[in-house]
């Protein structure tokens, strides 16, 4: 994804954006280099390279912003809602744990909204409206701590195999004994 918050830029951004392009065809019209466009309005050669074929071709029209890419499928009156029904908890909404997962948060869409959604989409949604991923803070009332002890020294040793040989290996890719 181009912007690490998970979603494209805010209209505040895109009009700041918009306003430096806006300013570099002026510098065009006077006559200044890419270079010193560049520099002046602390952006790459290349940015001021397609700015100035796009100013050449279709004039300061061509230098405005076109609005955002698609709008979200979920607006922020109904976000809104979605963020009350989701801090019903999902036990309220017949789940068995108080763990709210994406694909939980997609069914909780579907079913209230009517709207599909991919697992990608919706985890980038709550990041747009400020939300983060939640660790808990202890260990499950339910973790039976014998059984977790008793797989850890059994089960595990045999899924994971050994580390090391116990005697030297060899470097050729055939096995010394097929030689």
């Amino acid at each position: 994804m181009r912007y690490p918050q998970g979603g494209g830029l805010t209209p505040e951004r895109q009009a700041f954006r918009e306003r430096i392009r806006l300013e570099a065809a002026e510098r065009f019209a006077a006559g200044a280099s890419n270079v010193q466009v560049a520099n002046d309005l602390r952006v790459s050669v290349r940015s001021v390279q397609r700015w100035r074929r796009s100013w050449h071709d279709t004039g300061s029209e061509g230098l405005r912003s076109a609005g955002p890419v698609s709008r979200p499928k979920l607006s922020e009156a109904l976000f809104a809602v979605l963020e009350q029904e989701l801090a019903k908890g999902p036990v309220a909404h017949g789940r068995p744990d108080q763990t709210w997962t994406l694909s939980r948060i997609r069914t909780l869409i579907g079913r209230r909204f009517h709207k599909s959604m991919t697992l990608s989409a919706i985890a980038r949604m709550p990041h747009r409206h400020g939300f983060s991923h939640q660790v808990p803070v202890r260990r499950a009332i339910e973790r039976d701590e014998e059984a977790v002890a008793g797989w850890v020294k059994e089960t595990w040793p045999q899924v994971e195999g050994p580390w090391r040989r116990s005697m030297p290996g060899c470097a050729s890719k055939t096995r010394p004994a097929s030689r």
